[in-house]
């Protein structure tokens, strides 16, 4: 997604990060969560699940910000996202 503009605050601020799970044995290969991730952080996955259907592979991790868009709308509840904590600095002693 490309923005228009510059948030006034975007040096201060990031936006969150997020971490996909993907249940691949679950998934029925509908690709509605590639299709309609908003930073494109899945593809299809070349390779098959043993129910015969190619489930979402991570290609760009760097890019989720946990909107959490693919787990509402996987039906399968094959895909969930959670949130990945920045390190705190170590207060110095």
């Amino acid at each position: 997604m490309k923005l228009w503009r510059k948030p006034l605050d975007s040096d201060e601020k990031k936006p969150p990060q997020g971490r996909v799970h993907i249940l691949i044995e679950r998934c029925k290969g509908c690709g509605f969560c590639i299709t309609y991730c908003p930073k494109d952080v899945l593809e299809s996955s070349p390779d098959f699940n043993r129910r015969g259907y190619h489930p979402p592979v991570v290609v760009h991790p760097e890019r989720c910000v946990n909107c959490g868009l693919c787990t509402i709308i996987c039906a399968e509840f094959a895909i969930w996202t959670t949130p990945v904590e920045e390190p705190q600095p170590q207060p110095q002693t």
